[in-house]
């Protein structure tokens, strides 16, 4: 018998986005368990996700918080980590239940489901910090074994940058693997705000991180629209 997955999808008030994440990760086959935690939605998220073939646990709200609760009420030997606005593409659990043992954990290959041709310079971005600097962020579907996931002591308590550190601790337990499949994350960050505008925030906030600003006052900064010129 192969190896259990769970996938453990984190929400707020996502009803419209929530249902095709689901049934993306319900795509992995029987083996594929699907939790969506919610962080106190006032929409139809969870009625949406029961209907698409979730398993809701309710959670107090946060993406850290959200993702760690999540992953204690999974059974999988695997753990798949979403945003409710990110779907997986046909195919990715035969590639993770083909990562060789002394693979920790890591992430698919990030893309943007949008057409637009800017959109395919922020993937070329993202594939070359992955290969260069072996740090995913959380919308490209993190995944890790269970042991290696306990081991690394979760996603921290963060509302921001909860990825970025629990990353780097998943890379100490062992090899990080980014399979050709890919996680498609909803393009509505940067239609929003701007796709030079969305882009410079993130730079700005991850330098920021990495220079010691809690994650709580950089998550105050991300939620507000930013000023850069938008493109």
């Amino acid at each position: 018998m192969g190896a259990r997955i769970s996938v453990v999808v984190i929400a707020l008030n996502e009803e419209e986005r929530v249902s095709g994440t689901v049934r993306s990760a319900r795509e992995g086959g029987p083996a594929v368990e699907v939790l969506l935690v919610d962080g106190g939605s006032g929409d139809g998220t969870r009625r949406a996700a029961e209907g698409a073939g979730a398993r809701v646990v309710p959670s107090p709200p946060g993406r850290g918080i959200q993702l760690d609760h999540g992953a204690r009420h999974a059974s999988g030997d695997w753990l798949v980590f979403l945003h409710a606005d990110t779907r997986l593409e046909a195919g990715w659990s035969a590639e993770l239940g083909r990562q060789p043992e002394g693979v920790a954990g890591g992430a698919f290959r990030f893309a943007i489901d949008s057409p637009r041709p800017c959109f395919r310079l922020i993937e070329a971005g993202v594939a070359l910090r992955c290969r260069v600097f072996r740090l995913p962020f959380g919308d490209q579907g993190i995944f890790a074994r269970r042991a290696a996931y306990a081991a690394a002591g979760g996603f921290p308590p963060f509302p921001l940058m909860e990825d970025v550190a629990f990353v780097r601790r998943l890379a100490r337990e062992g090899r990080l693997a980014f399979p050709r499949a890919r996680a498609f994350t909803s393009a509505r960050r940067w239609e929003r705000a701007g796709v030079v505008a969305t882009t410079l925030r993130n730079w700005l906030l991850l330098g920021l991180y990495a220079a010691g600003r809690p994650p709580g006052r950089l998550a105050r900064m991300y939620e507000t629209r930013p000023s850069f010129p938008s493109g």
